[in-house]
């Protein structure tokens, strides 16, 4: 497991599969990577990305190798349904970055829930259609750049207007991180994805903060 780690950690794709494939020849399970091996990983990565050790690159290649794994895990897209509920995932309209997003979209499958992705420069109406269709626990905002504070701000008051308020709003990211959940207008402002991960563990069984 730990050459699995090491792997995803500098980003080299081709020995994360290696180990993948030794590890599952070994009868370890697939739950058991995801777990003790790529959300492992995930949280070294969250770790080392202080202010003063940040790097995109890295952290994209860390990225690519983790969905490398995941798609060998689970071919064709075939993920696991989830059991903890559907949660609703979007880059806002004006943002062209999604790695935050994807991160805490694995995080996320690798726990149990089931991810509806709405993609990165995602307009406020296609996300409001997708929870009126979906009706996730909650909603998570990824936000790496400040311009689209306004939009999030929205999120709440547009998911009221079309009878769906109970659901829970997350946001996270570099841009939003720098506000507060009531600047925000939203119930809960995640520090990391693993921080967004425990609070969605929370209100699915029903601990509300």
């Amino acid at each position: 497991m730990d050459a699995l780690i090491n792997a995803l950690l500098v980003g080299n794709g081709a020995d994360s599969i290696i180990h993948t494939k030794r590890l599952l020849g070994a009868g370890v399970s697939v739950e058991g990577i995801v777990i003790e091996g790529i959300e492992e990983a995930m949280i070294r990565l969250d770790e080392k990305c202080t202010v003063s050790q940040f790097n995109l690159l890295e952290i994209m290649l860390v990225g690519r190798s983790v969905m490398n794994v995941m798609n060998y895990l689970y071919p064709g897209g075939s993920l696991p349904a989830g059991s903890k509920g559907t949660v609703a995932l979007a880059a806002l309209e004006g943002d062209i970055h999604d790695l935050g997003k994807n991160i805490l979209k694995m995080v996320l499958m690798g726990k149990g829930y089931r991810v509806v992705d709405c993609g990165k420069d995602c307009p406020l109406q296609k996300l409001i259609d997708v929870v009126v269709e979906e009706s996730p626990l909650a909603v998570g905002i990824s936000g790496l750049v400040t311009s689209i504070v306004p939009l999030v701000k929205r999120v709440r008051e547009s998911l009221r207007g079309h009878g769906h308020g109970q659901v829970k709003v997350m946001a996270g990211g570099a841009a939003l991180k720098q506000s507060s959940a009531e600047r925000l207008h939203v119930d809960y402002l995640a520090e990391t994805a693993f921080d967004g991960a425990n609070y969605l563990d929370r209100i699915s069984g029903g601990l509300v903060p």
